[in-house]
């Protein structure tokens, strides 16, 4: 079986939650009887084609980005020759240019499409998408959503229950490295030996800002990992504040990113907005058994994170509510402790790269047994 997934990037450009999704289907793939290969658009598409862990990214170039959509003159006939010898065409939503794709192309293959959000940001051009996003959502056979939460919680997705499935997003702890003795004990020399992390994109709806402010007058070390558009204004913010407890790291590689988390009290994630539609970064904290604190957006964060039981939420942009909840981890190390086991015991039950993939499956096998 043979699966093509179109979304607007992938790795190894960029490493967010929608990529790391696509990245973690398609590299176990084989193991399931299936070939897949992605077409994304890239600034600098060099090589174009890029041999991945067991399948092949095909980049082409992105010729002009409008409120966060990339648009491509090539991306038309690469799709169009990607998808005449595909199975099923995976559908990664929201990309409004995608929609344009899949009427323009006239390519007619079973589809699925991966729901990962609903549109937040852009809300006065909603308005005008609104008719094609609701045309494009009605004329593919499967939508996939990652949580039972974001689906009764969306506007959207109702009207198209008859055609969704429910596949938490899940991770292969395998796929990760295992960082060396050597490297763990470089990071707990450079940090203090207890610390809140967090890691992600520095992006609008992270709610960094919070974050930020909660922590004013506590002197609990923050590490913050990952890098964005809103990095200077937080540096600032934290500057401001005159917060010296605060690490912001940057971008760092996978093994660095694993021997932080191992090293770390707790994950924070103070995620305001729907767009947080899951949390990859509250997965992977639960994966390695550490207890988180999130918001409750009614999103896949707190399918994840399971109030009192595998960490705590608390309401999205209260910086003394999140204050609080920090404090209850950091004065309980023992109940923190029982909390992170509860959340690897979670993660082991529902959240395996293997639980992804097999639901996923089912939909690809259900789509080419109707077509024949």
């Amino acid at each position: 079986m043979r699966i093509l997934h179109f979304y607007k990037t992938a790795y190894p450009d960029t490493m967010g939650g929608v990529e790391q999704v696509i990245h973690q289907l398609c590299q176990q793939s084989h193991r399931f009887g299936m070939t897949c290969e992605v077409l994304a658009l890239s600034p600098h598409p060099s090589p174009t084609v890029i041999e991945m862990d067991g399948y092949k990214t095909y980049q082409v170039k992105e010729n002009i980005n409008i409120a966060s959509t990339g648009f491509s003159i090539q991306a038309y006939s690469k799709f169009k020759e990607l998808a005449q010898q595909a199975d099923i065409i995976h559908y990664h939503f929201p990309w409004p240019f995608m929609d344009v794709i899949h009427f323009a192309s006239r390519v007619r293959k079973p589809s699925v499409v991966s729901y990962h959000s609903d549109i937040i940001a852009q809300k006065k051009l909603l308005k005008l998408y609104r008719p094609l996003q609701n045309k494009f959502l009605s004329s593919v056979n499967r939508i996939v959503v990652a949580s039972p939460n974001y689906l009764e919680s969306s506007k959207v997705l109702p009207a198209y229950r008859e055609k969704i499935s429910i596949i938490p997003i899940g991770l292969n702890k395998e796929s990760y490295p295992v960082p060396s003795l050597s490297l763990i004990e470089r990071w707990a020399k450079q940090l203090p030996k207890r610390f809140f992390l967090f890691v992600g994109m520095l992006r609008y709806y992270k709610g960094l800002h919070t974050l930020l402010d909660a922590i004013q007058g506590t002197g609990y070390p923050l590490v913050i990992v990952g890098d964005g558009p809103k990095k200077q204004e937080l540096m600032a913010q934290a500057d401001k504040l005159a917060l010296r407890n605060v690490h912001f790291l940057g971008k760092v590689d996978d093994a660095d990113k694993v021997a932080l988390i191992q090293l770390s009290t707790a994950i924070v994630f103070p995620s305001h907005l729907r767009s947080e539609a899951f949390g990859i970064a509250l997965l992977e904290g639960a994966m390695y058994g550490k207890p988180m604190i999130s918001c409750e957006i009614g999103t896949g964060t707190t399918y994840i994170n399971i109030s009192n039981e595998t960490g705590l939420t608390v309401p999205p942009e209260n910086p003394t509510a999140f204050r609080e909840a920090m404090r209850y981890l950091w004065e309980s190390p023992q109940e923190a402790a029982r909390m992170g086991e509860k959340a690897q015991l979670r993660y082991n039950e529902i959240f395996t790269g293997d639980q992804m993939l097999q639901g996923y499956m089912k939909v690809y096998q259900d789509l080419m047994n109707e077509r024949t």
